[in-house]
C-alpha cells in the first residue's frame, strides 16, 4: 500500500479547470474534500519487469505473447533493454467517495473528483519512486500509458493481465477498456543501461489531444 500524506490542492483545482489562483471559498472546498479523501483511498500498486525486443511488428515483453504497437511507443523505449510494467489504483473507495457526495453536493463531488485525479498521479509518482529503489535502473524514461500517441487503450486489459491486477490489487478492465475503479492508472517505464535522449510527453503524444476539454481552455493536464 502506498501512503499519502498530502495531495497538491493547485492540482486538484487545474483538473477542475480552474485557470489562475482559486478564490478562497474554492480553496476552502478542496480542503474539506482533500481531508476526506485522504482518508477514505487506499493507494496500491503492482508491477512487473520485462526484458523487451524490438521487432518489425512491434516491441515485444520477452516471455510473453504481448506485442506493444506504435510508433511512439517505439520511440519512446528507444534505446532501452526492459520494461517496467506497473499499475496503480486508489481503490474503489475514491469512487464510493465521489457517488456518495454527489447526492448532497455536486461542487464538493466534483473538487473530490478532481483531488482524486492528482492523488492517483501523486500514487503513481511514489509507486515509480519505490520501485525503482528495488530495479537496478541507471535511467528510464517516463510513464506511457494505452491511449497515449497511437499506442491502443485496448492494450489495458493485457497489462492488467500480465500484472495479475484483478487478485492483487482489485483492478479491473471493462470490455471498452475502462479501469474500475475509475481512479486508477496503468504505465510503462523503459529501463536502460545507457543515457536516454528526450523523449516527447503530454500532448504531443496524447490521442486526445484534438478533442481534449483542457486543451480548449488552455489548460493541460500533465
Amino acid at each position: 500500500m502506498i501512503a499519502l500524506d498530502d495531495i497538491p490542492g493547485d492540482e486538484a483545482a487545474r483538473y477542475m479547470g480552474v485557470r489562475g489562483e482559486p478564490d478562497e471559498q474554492l480553496l476552502r472546498l478542496i480542503e474539506k474534500g482533500r481531508e476526506m479523501v485522504l482518508k477514505a483511498v487506499r493507494p496500491q500498486y503492482v508491477c512487473r519487469e520485462f526484458n523487451i525486443v524490438e521487432k518489425e511488428e512491434g516491441i515485444v515483453l520477452s516471455g510473453t505473447q504481448l506485442v506493444l504497437p506504435g510508433q511512439e511507443i517505439r520511440k519512446h523505449l528507444s534505446g532501452c533493454s526492459k520494461a517496467v510494467l506497473m499499475a496503480v489504483t486508489l481503490s474503489g473507495e475514491a469512487d464510493k467517495l465521489i457517488r456518495q457526495t454527489a447526492i448532497t453536493d455536486m461542487a464538493l463531488s466534483l473538487a473530490i473528483d478532481s483531488l482524486c485525479s492528482a492523488a492517483v498521479e501523486k500514487a503513481c509518482d511514489k509507486a515509480e519512486e519505490e520501485i525503482f529503489s528495488m530495479i537496478e535502473a541507471p535511467y528510464r524514461t517516463w510513464r506511457f500509458s494505452p491511449g497515449y500517441g497511437d499506442l491502443p487503450l485496448e492494450l489495458q486489459s493485457d497489462l492488467a493481465a500480465l500484472l495479475n491486477a484483478q487478485r492483487r490489487i482489485g483492478l479491473t478492465v471493462t470490455s471498452s477498456s475502462l479501469l474500475i475503479p475509475s481512479k486508477s492508472v496503468t504505465a510503462i517505464i523503459g529501463v536502460s543501461d545507457k543515457p536516454l535522449g528526450e523523449k516527447k510527453k503530454g500532448c504531443a503524444v496524447c490521442s486526445m489531444r484534438e478533442s481534449c476539454a483542457y486543451r480548449r481552455t488552455g489548460i493541460r493536464c500533465s
